[in-house]
């Protein structure tokens, strides 16, 4: 069983940046990614960012490029998400995720595990 928690949520001026990070616990696999979604009320989980837990290869959606960093720390069991200039369209509640595959993927109905969320808000 793996365990996620996120942090680092908060309330935001549009422009702002935020540091989301998430501690990865139990037992994993040898291969694995782990993802960062966001949910923004009546809209379906989207995929964010995502990072290759062994070779630290990254992914992002088209709307973070440029402007999201996914990084993982293996000493410390964690995967960060650096989320600057943002903008109020960012404003959701943003879960960590692991995919237990050597393949990545950006379909939420295939991560295994799940963190509780945390909500980050943009304002204008």
């Amino acid at each position: 069983q793996v365990q996620l928690v996120e942090s680092g949520g908060g309330l935001v001026q549009a422009g702002g940046s935020l540091r989301l990070s998430c501690v990865v616990s139990g037992r994993t696999f040898r291969r694995y990614y782990m993802g960062w979604f966001r949910q923004a009320p009546g809209k379906e989980r989207e995929f964010v960012a995502a990072i290759s837990w062994n070779s630290g290869s990254t992914y992002y959606a088209d709307s973070v490029k440029d402007r999201f960093t996914i990084s993982r720390d293996s000493a410390k069991n964690t995967v960060a998400l650096q989320m600057n200039s943002l903008k109020p369209d960012d404003t959701a509640v943003y879960y960590c995720a692991a995919h237990f595959s050597n393949s990545i993927t950006t379909l939420a109905d295939e991560y295994d595990s799940w963190g509780q969320g945390t909500q980050v808000t943009v304002s204008s």
